[in-house]
């Protein structure tokens, strides 16, 4: 197996490009190297890892590193299956640096044993994205239909939208090519706004790469049987099969996915209308859950989805399935979360339409939903006019007499009408520099109580970001990176500093499976065998464990986080603690300590909280 890492370096100022490679022990993967370079050259790095291209299950994931425009920080975001076509380059990684003229494509392609053809197009991004589909997808189908023929394969295309342009928060998108032909199952790196950091930064609007390289890739399937046999008397398939059962169909619920399994299991803990619920009793959260999602969000997905069996993969062979479709809209928990329930659109209808327009333009999903509900709250508070935030209308913000269907629908179209906004900038809306930045001005300007009700993680000066959407501290813990699963996500209450170490293992744990592409759906089996595979393969499982410490360390040390700035992240910590007292009944005498505290001074048991959270990070991540 290969001992080294090879980096393809293009300079997109000039279009020189050279190869370069690393040792590997140096460097395992995607995250430690794309970490090193990333210090070195600001650049932008996408690779894969190790095991890409091999029989492992979900071993070819795409990642993403370098410091965000959005986060303030070195970020890791990843996409799913868009690692097998990159395998085809004989590379593991492509490290862009500096900035073209115009934006541009970057096309890449390697035939055989020859060096990878490196070209650099300029295209008019402002025209095609007028163009058919629209925005992201149009660009797609141009760069598709311009230089899909050139390959002998299946290429594969990764491309911005608007929002790259207009935000700090455009994400990246792709889609498997089948047979000549462009699927609609789309998959995204969202988080981190990379999307933004490749045209703002480096001038790149889309890349197209692929070929019919064919390196050394693991495919002894009867070795990797006894492997797994060995820890869990299972053939790998069988044991991939049992750890993917969410992704796929859970017959507790009879239903299946992110969307499916979670939304199902909610119940009080339901996020809804910016974040409002959290202040409402608990038999009113319920009735939220069981009338306007299960009997009806839920059931249309189970109907449409589940029960017809519409479900896809990301592109590569895998199981789990995950990607469930209904037409050419792919139904995932979070961005159906935030541009869902969050925004006040419990019909998958009115979603639809919010969800797609908002990929029409590229947005990281869950950060734009975020910021809508966000807005919309202030809509409906005449905290903002409509006139200010460049629409005609504000939304049905109460559960009270709530209509599903029609109601959804106008809180859909609102939200279609802030995001015309914040790419045309009507009115107040300027988000070049950041959702907080512009937040933050607005308090300035119109009073605090305008950025109070916005829900985000800050970091450093002008970085943030919209919390995963799940009702716990964790979420919104001063990590060095955040709106990923680089924290304890669970719903059980642990003590802020012990809640800080449990964030900082599983940091370390999904550093595991990112610095060697595997996608954390497969995670019950790969954070356990990765290592054995590592030694399997390379002989160097404990020199892979040791950088991967270090690699967390390195990565904290940059820890630039900021103390919750609007009073809603207070009341998301309170409410959550005392709905474990109230609601279910728990008596931890720290926990009661804790309630205790915000009663009497909430500012500075706030303030407690957050520090103990980051004293558990900061003393489980030292190095030495």
């Amino acid at each position: 197996m290969q001992a080294h890492q090879k980096v393809l370096f293009v300079d997109a100022s000039t279009g020189f490009y050279r190869m370069q490679r690393y040792n590997l022990g140096d460097f395992f993967g995607p995250v430690d190297l794309g970490l090193h370079l990333a210090g070195k050259y600001n650049s932008l790095n996408i690779g894969t890892g190790l095991l890409a291209g091999s029989i492992f299950p979900g071993s070819n994931r795409l990642i993403f590193t370098g410091f965000s425009l959005c986060w303030g920080g070195f970020y890791i975001s990843s996409m799913g299956g868009a690692g097998l076509v990159f395998d085809n380059l004989g590379i593991n990684m492509v490290s862009i640096l500096g900035k073209a003229p115009s934006p541009s494509i970057l096309y890449l392609n390697r035939v055989h044993g020859e060096e990878v053809q490196v070209e650099m197009v300029p295209v008019n991004v402002d025209q095609v994205w007028k163009q058919g589909r629209g925005g992201m997808y149009g660009l797609t189908d141009h760069v598709f239909d311009r230089f899909a023929d050139r390959y002998s394969n299946d290429p594969r295309i990764l491309a911005v939208g608007p929002a790259a342009q207009a935000t700090d928060f455009g994400a990246l998108c792709s889609a498997p090519i089948s047979k000549g032909e462009l699927s609609n199952v789309d998959t995204w790196a969202g988080r981190g706004g990379f999307g933004s950091k490749l045209l703002q930064i480096h001038g790149i609007a889309a890349i197209i790469y692929g070929g019919t390289y064919v390196d050394e890739d693991f495919r002894d399937r009867n070795v990797a049987d006894q492997w797994f046999e060995q820890r869990y008397n299972k053939k790998m398939a069988a044991k991939d099969m049992e750890a993917t059962a969410k992704y796929r169909f859970e017959p507790n619920f009879e239903t299946g996915g992110t969307f499916g399994v979670n939304f199902a299991t909610l119940g009080g803990q339901i996020i809804a209308f910016n974040y409002r619920s959290m202040y409402m009793p608990e038999d009113e959260r319920l009735a939220i859950h069981d009338k306007l999602i299960v009997k009806h969000y839920l059931r249309q997905f189970n109907e449409e989805t589940i029960k017809p069996k519409k479900q896809r993969t990301c592109g590569e062979p895998c199981v789990a399935v995950c990607k469930k479709m209904h037409n050419e809209f792919k139904k995932d928990y979070e961005p159906y979360q935030t541009m869902g329930p969050l925004t006040g659109i419990f019909d998958q209808r009115a979603a639809e339409r919010l969800n797609h327009h908002a990929d029409m333009y590229g947005f990281d999903a869950i950060s734009v939903g975020g910021v809508l509900a966000w807005l919309m709250e202030c809509l409906s508070e005449n905290l903002l006019s409509p006139e200010e935030l460049g629409v005609t209308a504000t939304p049905v913000f109460a559960p009270d007499g709530f209509a599903v269907e029609t109601d959804s629908i106008h809180n859909a179209e609102l939200g279609v009408a802030l995001l015309d906004a914040i790419i045309e900038q009507r009115g107040l809306l300027n988000l070049e520099q950041g959702a907080r930045k512009f937040a933050r001005q607005l308090a300035r300007e119109k009073g605090k109580a305008v950025l109070d009700p916005f829900v985000y993680v800050s970091y450093a000066r002008k970085g943030w970001m919209v919390p995963n959407q799940y009702w716990t501290p964790g979420a919104l813990s001063p990590m060095a990176i955040m709106g990923k699963y680089y924290m304890y996500y669970g719903s059980d209450f642990y003590p802020p500093r012990e809640l800080g170490r449990q964030n900082a293992e599983r940091l370390r744990q999904e550093l595991l499976l990112d610095n060697i592409g595997i996608c954390r759906f497969h995670r019950k089996w790969a954070e356990e065998m990765i290592p054995e595979i590592v030694e399997s393969l390379y002989g160097m499982k404990e020199q892979y464990l040791e950088n991967n410490a270090i690699t967390a360390s390195r990565i904290n040390s940059r820890n630039s986080s900021i103390f919750w700035e609007s009073e809603r992240n207070i009341d998301f910590i309170y409410t959550f603690l005392k709905r474990k007292q109230v609601v279910e009944n728990n008596t931890d005498a720290e926990l009661l300590q804790w309630i205790a505290y915000f009663e009497k001074d909430r500012q500075e048991a706030a303030l407690s909280f957050w520090y103990e959270v980051h004293k558990g990070i900061q003393e489980s991540l030292r190095e030495f």
